[in-house]
């Protein structure tokens, strides 16, 4: 806000800062945020926590709200910073969004899977009675930050991770960011979505494929900020996951629940009639070109009954699946049967 930054600029109190960071990120960068805000004469308090799927719960809410309380921020002109992962940007947004009903916030990813998929959008919450986001809300950041730079340092692993969530809206929506995954993924896991100069046959595929996945996601966000519609193609790979990801912790990554849940939404797709052997055939090969599980034993047909039942209960009593038609196309289909759905259960399972 113009008005909000001309007042600061024009107050004699020294600028004043509250910022979150997942103590991982701390030990990475944590000397270099703190060097930033002394040079630029900020007054700070840094909080560094564990910020995990375990840890995501209504506790830590009410402990980064203590903190913030005890350093006293301004709720108009004073924006909490989160610095992290996924995790970290949801609890960060939620203790935002109830601290004073509701004072700014900074999202800065620091993972692939927060930079193409929590930077986006309006949504936080904590895990609540095991159940994956059960408590939340809609409070969009004033600001997001997007440095890949800070992907340089994470896991193979956790790229991958990220590569989940690209590779939805690669299959719902964009053919052209699904054929750059095909013929870039290993590229991209080597050199950790860093643009690196001398490999002009890649061209900038981690700025492209970025890009578009986080265009492709606003796409679809920004006209159903507050999910009034609850048709959404984004909703692909989460419909089991959140059921598997919960139960089966730690063993499974966010991202990489999501590509349990589409790889067997594929051969549902596939069952259907929606995709012909040789499309379901791709998208395996592409998932596993980005080392990504096509599946996890704890994904039971049992499970996967349940996950259905309970998408029903919030979903005004409809699937509202969404499934490939084809490379980059998709719709959503309230008409699946069981029948449908086991064979295709068992297909997979055979696979």
């Amino acid at each position: 806000d113009p008005q909000q930054s001309q007042l600061a600029a024009a107050s004699k109190r020294r600028l004043r800062r509250f910022i979150v960071i997942d103590e991982v990120v701390d030990k990475l960068y944590g000397a270099k945020v703190r060097a930033y805000f002394e040079e630029n004469n900020v007054q700070h308090k840094i909080l560094a926590l564990p910020t995990t799927e375990e840890t995501k719960s209504m506790d830590l809410v009410l402990n980064i709200l203590h903190e913030v309380q005890n350093f006293g921020l301004d709720r108009r002109t004073e924006p909490i910073i989160a610095i992290g992962g996924g995790v970290c940007l949801d609890i960060v947004g939620l203790a935002a969004s109830l601290y004073r009903r509701r004072t700014p916030y900074i999202r800065v990813p620091t993972t692939l899977l927060s930079y193409v998929d929590a930077s986006v959008g309006a949504k936080n919450g904590v895990n609540f009675l095991q159940c994956k986001n059960k408590l939340g809300g809609y409070t969009p950041p004033v600001a997001s930050f997007l440095d890949r730079s800070f992907i340089q340092s994470i896991p193979r692993r956790h790229i991958s991770n990220g590569l989940g969530e690209i590779l939805k809206m690669a299959l719902m929506k964009h053919k052209g960011l699904f054929d750059l995954l095909k013929k870039h993924g290993k590229y991209l896991l080597d050199t950790k979505f860093q643009s690196c100069n001398g490999f002009a046959h890649h061209g900038d595929a981690a700025l492209q494929t970025t890009r578009i996945a986080i265009e492709t996601m606003l796409e679809e966000l920004a006209p159903n900020l507050w999910e009034d519609d609850l048709d959404r193609l984004v909703d692909f790979g989460h419909l089991i996951s959140p059921e598997l990801e919960m139960r089966v912790l730690p063993s499974l990554m966010h991202g990489e629940a999501v590509n349990v849940d589409m790889a067997f939404m594929t051969y549902v797709a596939h069952a259907r009639g929606l995709l012909d052997a040789e499309e379901k055939e791709q998208i395996l090969q592409c998932m596993q070109g980005l080392e990504l599980p096509v599946w996890h034993s704890g994904c039971s047909w049992a499970l996967i009954q349940r996950a259905l039942r309970e998408r029903l209960k919030h979903s005004g009593g409809q699937a509202r699946m969404p499934l490939p038609t084809g490379l980059g196309v998709a719709d959503i289909f309230n008409d699946t049967s069981e029948e449908t759905l086991e064979r295709a259960y068992k297909l997979w399972v055979k696979d």
